[in-house]
């Protein structure tokens, strides 16, 4: 059977009418029509299609009107004090602590909020204070940010066993049988943590959140990444308690970049051992009996004991600001938007054929809307079934205005399960990392796949975006591959430098590989 590429994209207006009819749920969502015409109109003044909601949030315009309004009519000092200035801050801080835990139901006797930089120096948190030992475990699912994964440095410098959880293709899901198994291991007692994200950051399935008391049940403190999750979901913490959540606002809503936080459940905090001590986590410390680990200061108590230093105290209202916005807009809203959305772009994208029947598109992940979110990581393939370099796709998708992402998306993992990277060949280069360059590592995986795209829908994603996206996925129809990857990057011929298809100028010419994106130079 062949497929006709002949077949042209309905016009808009057509097409969005077959929409509304396959998820009539969708037309309950058009008041974000409204917002995205008044609150986000930039983006359609300047053309832009935003499909990267998963790297961040957009900002709407109120959120900024609001916050600038409130530190044109106020002083605000340094928190670490007690005159009028500081005092004023004080209590937005205390106020905008306060509403996070009220956001995700979280009993502020049970929970504290930790303010951060963002969702990785919440997790560097946990992994620098956790006591690994010997007799523990650390458990983690391979579907993990590379911040997750970093914590592993943390409990192999302790001698802590490191066990990974694999996925399953083609949905690259956890085998729940199997993840029961490991989590069996625990030994009663000691200090075992397991971790995995509510959502993935690449291929957008949701892992269940009923592991949380499954795990602790057998004896682990539970560390559920909640970055890509709750941007378009409702993490309901009266109903599913982990011990640890990082996340980070701007993935939310947009504004202000620079502050994540750590929900921590307080029992779980109890056990934490911070490795250092900064202005701001004590109360008192002393030069003079500073002579021994761990004398010479005391430790605030609770969350303050976490945050370091100064907290970015003049943009914290942004954040109480920012999750009143996404209430009264209503979660269930932005869910289901996202949710006919992303349905209709994974069938109209597995809908796409070359002219011999070949599929245009290999998508990596589930391929339909159950237990997943609004991230779809895929590549385009040429009419024999070579995948096309995501690198020069993204090129030509930035040409044409859309706002995309390539790459692993910092979750190795997915990526070397998606892409069938051998183990042994990353082993063998890993093994000999203190003797061979980046570079020549690269080689070792070289004419393999090395990354792929990614788009993700979010609040302000109307029709509009995801059908002009489609428009750009059928103009690869019968496009094949217009050279070998190691002809990716060659010399230019304006100058006697080595200019990349990602924009890096090697103006020695002394690189085999693009030290930025990684393709082969000649």
């Amino acid at each position: 059977m062949t497929h006709s590429h002949t077949t042209q994209l309905a016009p808009i207006e057509i097409a969005f009418e077959a929409f509304q009819q396959q998820f009539p749920t969708f037309a309950a969502t058009r008041s974000l029509d409204t917002l995205r015409a008044t609150e986000y109109a930039r983006l359609d003044a300047q053309q832009q299609v935003y499909l990267d909601y998963t790297g961040g949030g957009l900002y709407a315009e109120c959120q900024l009107r609001e916050h600038l309004e409130l530190l044109c009519n106020h002083v605000f000092g340094n928190p670490h004090s007690t005159n009028p200035a500081s005092q004023a801050m004080t209590t937005l801080v205390d106020r905008a602590r306060q509403y996070v835990l009220t956001y995700f139901h979280a009993s502020s006797d049970e929970y504290v909020v930790i303010f951060t930089a963002n969702a990785s120096a919440a997790l560097k948190l946990v992994g620098e204070s956790y006591p690994f030992t010997t007799s523990g475990r650390y458990l983690l699912t391979f579907d993990n940010h590379n911040s997750v994964n970093g914590i592993r440095e943390f409990a192999h410098a302790k001698g802590t066993p490191i066990i990974y959880e694999p996925l399953v293709p083609p949905d690259l899901r956890v085998n729940e049988t199997h993840l029961y198994q490991m989590l069996t291991q625990a030994r009663p007692g000691q200090p075992n943590l397991f971790a995995y994200p509510a959502q993935s950051n690449v291929t957008g399935v949701q892992h269940p959140l009923d592991w949380i008391a499954q795990a602790q049940s057998l004896g682990w403190d539970v560390l559920v990444d909640c970055a890509a999750f709750v941007p378009t979901n409702h993490l309901d913490l009266s109903v599913w308690h982990p011990d640890f959540v990082p996340l980070s606002f701007y993935k939310m809503f947009g504004y202000p970049t620079g502050i994540g936080c750590l929900l921590a459940r307080k029992s779980a905090l109890a056990k934490l051992r911070r490795p250092w001590f900064a202005g701001g986590t004590i109360t008192l410390s002393s030069v003079l009996a500073a002579d021994e680990t761990g004398a010479g200061f005391y430790l605030t108590p609770g969350e303050a004991g976490f945050e370091d230093g100064t907290i970015n105290y003049l943009m914290l209202p942004a954040i109480e600001i920012g999750l009143r916005y996404l209430e009264a807009i209503g979660m269930e809203m932005i869910h289901e938007r996202v949710r006919c959305l992303t349905g209709w772009l994974l069938a109209q994208l597995l809908a796409l054929h070359h002219s011999n029947g070949q599929p245009v598109v290999r998508i990596y992940g589930p391929t339909t809307t159950e237990r997943r979110g609004g991230t779809i990581a895929f590549n385009f393939c040429d009419p024999s079934g070579t995948v096309l370099d995501c690198y020069q796709v993204q090129e030509d998708a930035n040409q044409c205005g859309l706002s995309l992402r390539s790459g692993c998306f910092c979750n190795p993992g997915v990526r070397e399960i998606a892409l069938g990277l051998p183990r042994e060949d990353l082993a063998s280069a890993f093994r000999q990392k203190e003797h061979i360059t980046y570079e020549q590592f690269l080689h070792v995986i070289d004419g393999r796949t090395q990354g792929a795209l990614r788009v993700s829908v979010g609040l302000a994603t109307n029709f509009s975006d995801v059908y002009h996206f489609l428009r750009f996925a059928q103009s690869i129809i019968d496009r094949f591959t217009s050279s070998p990857p190691t002809e990716q990057t060659r010399l230019s011929p304006e100058s006697s430098s080595l200019v990349c298809l990602c924009g890096y100028n090697d103006t020695r010419r002394d690189k085999q590989f693009c030290p930025r994106c990684g393709r082969p130079a000649l």
